[in-house]
């Protein structure tokens, strides 16, 4: 099969188009044909290396996983032993490992079965953003009807999606993102928009009862300054800062320090993938209340390209490698 291929740490210079074995699913797992497969800013840090705190879970040197691709939309080629909740032919959709590549495998309890209103492209922007928006609007923000929630960042891969999952929760939902976006972050249900080039946060006040930070280019202390007194910080990645060691991911440790005094509640997320994300998701899209945003469309050959590209923080929602 072709796949996309890693020795080294790096984007363009680093992916590879090569011909490799396909992979044999193990207990528990299924191979799928990808269909498509999403990139978001994971794997942007996991092919860079960057931060270099990265490489203590992915490799020191290298890349343990030489295939880059997290999320994946599909068809059930083959089930390992005990996976027998889907069968070939099944069109899924979730995360797995190794998707930037024309087939990749996948636990059984990171699948579900993909939307029947979404094409393979949309469906494969869903597992990591949309599951990692639904912890921190649904379980970490606790988002009620009638709260008022800024989502910052609200035009990228994780931010599109709070939006709308805040919005579809009741709350009245203010979106920060650049000038060429707000119409975008608009029609995905925000009531108020920052135009960040223009105007700070700071601007609205201590109004918001949630903050959803995907950008990660601004201080707690900041963040903190729009919040009322109890009100929740999430924060979301580390992007935005240049710092090679940790990038913005020091925001996180400090966020775990100070929470217990500062009377707001600072949470550093961490999203998991599930059958029961992906499922909960499904319902809300298949109800017209969350749709994907899809940027950019590429072939399996100019992977790096999109990698880049969502690298640079550019993307309007998530673009999609289509092997």
């Amino acid at each position: 099969m072709k796949a996309i291929v890693q020795d080294r740490y790096g984007t363009a210079d680093a992916l590879e188009l090569r011909d490799v074995d396909v992979p044999e699913p193990r207990k528990g797992e299924v191979l799928v044909r990808v269909r498509a497969a999403g990139v978001d800013p994971g794997v942007w840090h996991l092919s860079t290396g960057l931060p270099y705190a990265v490489r203590l879970g992915a490799g020191l040197r290298r890349p343990r996983r030489r295939i880059p691709g997290m999320d994946l939309a599909g068809v059930v080629e083959a089930v390992g032993p005990g996976g027998a909740r889907f069968r070939p032919g099944d069109e899924v959709f979730g995360t797995g490992s190794g998707s930037f590549a024309e087939y990749a495998v996948a636990s059984a309890a990171t699948l579900a079965r993909k939307p029947t209103i979404l094409s393979f492209e949309e469906a494969a922007t869903v597992p990591v953003s949309g599951q990692t928006a639904l912890e921190a609007v649904r379980r970490v923000g606790r988002v009620r009807p009638g709260q008022r929630v800024l989502v910052v960042g609200a035009g990228g891969g994780v931010g599109s999606f709070a939006v709308q999952l805040a919005a579809a929760a009741g709350a009245s939902v203010t979106g920060v993102c650049s000038t060429g976006k707000l119409e975008l972050v608009r029609s995905l249900g925000a009531v108020d928009v920052v135009d960040y080039t223009r105007e700070g946060i700071a601007d609205r006040g201590r109004i918001f009862d949630v903050v959803v930070d995907t950008a990660g280019n601004r201080s707690l202390a900041e963040l903190r300054g729009v919040l009322v007194p109890r009100g929740t910080l999430v924060l979301v990645g580390g992007e935005g800062s240049d710092g090679k060691w940790l990038q913005g991911f020091d925001r996180q440790l400090r966020a775990l320090l100070l929470s217990p005094f500062a009377g707001a509640r600072l949470v550093p997320l961490l999203s998991r993938s599930s059958t029961a994300g992906l499922e909960a998701l499904t319902e809300l899209i298949e109800a017209g209340r969350v749709r994907p945003v899809v940027d950019r469309r590429y072939p399996l050959a100019a992977a790096a390209d999109a990698v880049d590209h969502v690298g640079s923080g550019h993307a309007r929602g998530k673009a999609v490698v289509v092997p």
